[in-house]
């Protein structure tokens, strides 16, 4: 019974709080006793560790930045609900660090398949009211009822399907990842199938053909690659974000933090960068994002939280925004 309740934990934790687990080591802690379990998070790091995981050198492996750029290797996931919850703090540092910075997206590959589920759990049903949890935790809307409606039997489609927009245009790959969330963690959409994959990349205005064509072929290996990289790297969960200058130093963040842990990582390892000033009026920030949760535009404009959302909701009102209501909060967005 214990052994049940563990491996049952274990799911709902790996698609849940901090640090969202890669399944590749989910098979690795299924031998560890309670006392190394991944599951036993611990609250004040934010990060569910894995036990005798050394991290590599990763400098190595992945493409070398500038002596003045700051390079950020972001291992992630489209359905992580953790890296969902730290968009705010992704939006706010391209703003104020963009010029000074690379960001490299890495796939994790949190979900393969099913397949796996002993112990009595044969359906995603479980998670679904702790993806509602995790809403309110990160204030960010999340709708749990896809995993009762229309449930993913994988993350590895649109993981696969990025990698495939990456081809096309780097710029065009990242606003995809953006329209695939919204898709899963907002709308209810299974983006593990195909069509709305494909919706979401015309959407973006990539090239739905060749993306069909790469998704099929070079796209795999290329997620593979990633998967091995996190490997290499030693990731432990999702999201982590490693920083490295030009010269091989590295900090590394994992699970999700305040602002301030990003910003500072940026500053260790260039001391001379410094943030650009940017407007924080609704107009500007709709142009530089299409959409923005009312969470987002608190932490963009430095309005407060409840003021935010009332200046968002008027918008709406006056027909200058579209809100998208959820039954864990809101997402607004530029009438077209």
């Amino acid at each position: 019974m214990i052994v049940k309740t563990n491996i049952i934990a274990l799911l709902i934790s790996l698609l849940s709080f901090t640090a969202c687990q890669g399944q590749q080591k989910i098979n690795d802690m299924k031998n560890e006793t309670t006392n190394t379990n991944p599951l036993l998070c611990d609250p004040e790091t934010g990060m569910c560790e894995v036990p005798n995981n050394e991290t590599k050198d990763v400098t190595s492996n992945v493409a070398q930045t500038s002596d003045k750029k700051v390079k950020l290797v972001y291992f992630t996931d489209p359905i992580c609900s953790s890296c969902w919850g730290i968009e705010p703090q992704l939006r706010k540092l391209k703003l104020e660090y963009g010029n000074n910075i690379d960001i490299e997206y890495r796939m994790g590959g949190l979900l393969p398949d099913w397949s796996y589920n002993s112990g009595g759990i044969n359906k995603p049903s479980d998670v679904a009211h702790h993806w509602d949890e995790v809403s309110g935790h990160y204030d960010m809307p999340i709708d749990g009822d896809i995993w009762l409606e229309d449930p993913l039997n994988s993350s590895y489609p649109p993981s696969i399907a990025f990698k495939a927009a990456q081809l096309q245009d780097e710029e065009k790959a990242n606003l995809f990842m953006r329209e695939i969330r919204e898709m899963v963690f907002l709308k209810k959409i299974n983006i593990a199938k195909w069509e709305h994959l494909a919706i979401a990349a015309e959407n973006v205005g990539l090239n739905v053909e060749q993306l069909k064509t790469d998704f099929e072929g070079k796209a795999k290996k290329l997620f593979e690659d990633d998967l091995k990289t996190a490997r290499d790297f030693g990731v432990r969960g999702f999201p982590t974000i490693f920083f490295l200058d030009g010269t091989g130093n590295k900090e590394t963040i994992y699970g999700s933090k305040p602002y301030a842990f990003y910003e500072t990582a940026i500053l260790k390892m260039n001391s001379t960068i410094t943030k650009s000033e940017y407007s924080k009026n609704w107009e500007t920030l709709f142009s530089k994002y299409n959409s923005l949760t009312a969470k987002e535009f608190s932490v963009l404009s430095g309005t407060p939280r409840i003021e935010s959302e009332n200046l968002l909701n008027e918008l709406s009102i006056k027909g200058e925004l579209k809100k998208l209501t959820t039954k864990n909060g809101a997402i607004w967005s530029l009438v077209k």
